[in-house]
């Protein structure tokens, strides 16, 4: 199996009252139900929960989704439906996007905005009995 971080393309969203609708590269889309609840960054991801997380440029109606340690899709799937995925071991940080970093931990991730950016960013934590999503927004101090 070929588990290697993948960079994202960006992609269409479209925000609407019942959710949040992405279109893959290859026509298909995914929908995150629901209005997000918004928290402070940074955010701590549920344990055993897969996380994904979507930054929206700021017209939000384009973005780039990224899978956070995911390990069960091949890199070429990913790669055909312009999805990224990021993979950390504990203690290590990436930039999902400029201004957006994710931290690993051995079971949970930190998901934070570090600086100021034009979009939205979403957190979406599911497994096959919940779905949970967040918006995050800077912590004002």
């Amino acid at each position: 199996m070929n588990f290697e971080e993948v960079p994202p393309a960006t992609l269409p969203v479209q925000l609407t009252e019942e959710g949040i609708v992405v279109e893959y590269t290859d026509g298909r889309e995914v929908f995150y139900r629901g209005v997000p609840d918004r928290v402070e960054s940074p955010h701590t991801t549920t344990p055993g929960k897969d996380v994904h997380v979507l930054v929206t440029d700021g017209s939000e109606t384009s973005g780039v989704l990224l899978y956070v340690n995911e390990r069960r899709t091949e890199a070429e799937i990913l790669e055909g439906t312009g999805v990224g995925r990021v993979l950390l071991s504990a203690g290590e940080e990436s930039t999902l996007f400029p201004g957006v970093v994710v931290r690993g931990g051995n079971l949970r991730s930190e998901v934070a905005i570090e600086a100021e950016i034009e979009g939205r960013v979403f957190v979406f934590e599911e497994d096959q009995f919940v779905e949970d999503s967040y918006e995050l927004v800077r912590r004002t101090e």
